[in-house]
């Protein structure tokens, strides 16, 4: 034996006794703001506080993406994918706001079609209460009233002053609107139907969607704003009318339309 080794044995492969990590986590429920109708749509786990480290600090900024049919209750709005982004932790609950919105691969393949023009357009927006937005909008071109010949393409001249007429109607709606505002006419397709409208005049178009949106920056935190964003019980969210559903409405019996 060599000189001045230890007699003493060693232990080798010694079993390290194995934790399952969710004995040390805490699940919290994730709230959508009030503009929608599902208020608590998720779960989310989390490490408990130790030390230094905060269980609020790691749970803050978590972005969430969830179908808009699961938080409005409505298959019609399955093709939208919302974005909400954790900003404040109150007990066991996350409260979240809009963070983007953009359309499903299956929708964005079932727009595109032969025959037509496919026109697109993006414009960086700021709303009134300071927040950087880019919005992306698609529209197709359609034919006209009696039309026989069965391509109705556009030329480059018309396709400039149309995504000229996108951007600027895009811009005019965020410009007077906050974020919660905004999310609202963005839902039921009423910016779409106001492009639309306006570009008739240039070729007239179908299928006219804000297909994507993405916030690039956002004002200071305000727990005050969240706060009203929030406001209201499990079932403040109301369902968002479509813009083609209420067309038009009718008096009681009056037999007539308004």
């Amino acid at each position: 034996m060599a000189v001045g080794k230890s007699k003493r044995p060693t232990k080798k492969g010694g079993k390290k006794k194995i934790v399952d990590p969710f004995t040390k986590k805490d699940w919290y429920d994730v709230k959508a703001p009030g503009l929608f109708t599902k208020r608590v749509f998720s779960k989310s786990p989390c490490t408990r506080s130790a030390g230094t480290r905060l269980a609020s600090d790691s749970l803050k900024g978590r972005v969430f993406e969830v179908n808009l049919a699961d938080l409005n209750l409505d298959e019609d709005q399955g093709f939208r994918k919302m974005k909400l982004i954790v900003e404040e932790v109150q007990g066991k609950n996350l409260l979240t706001n809009f963070y983007g919105m953009d359309f499903t691969r299956d929708k964005l393949c079932s727009l595109i079609k032969k025959w037509k023009t496919l026109v697109e357009a993006h414009a960086d927006v700021k709303t009134t209460d300071g927040y950087t937005i880019r919005m992306f909008c698609l529209g197709f071109t359609k034919k006209r009233n009696n039309q026989v010949k069965k391509t109705c393409y556009a030329q480059s001249a018309q396709i400039r002053q149309i995504r000229k007429k996108m951007v600027q109607i895009m811009s005019e709606e965020a410009a007077k609107s906050d974020l919660k505002d905004l999310v609202a006419k963005i839902i039921p397709r009423s910016v779409g139907i106001e492009i639309e409208k306006a570009c008739y005049g240039i070729y007239p178009l179908q299928d006219v969607f804000i297909r994507k949106v993405k916030i690039l920056k956002s004002p200071k935190f305000d727990l005050t704003r969240l706060m009203e964003l929030h406001e209201g019980g499990e079932d403040s969210g109301r369902k968002v009318a479509t813009a083609d559903e209420g067309a038009v409405a009718t008096l009681e019996g009056a037999g007539g339309r308004l």
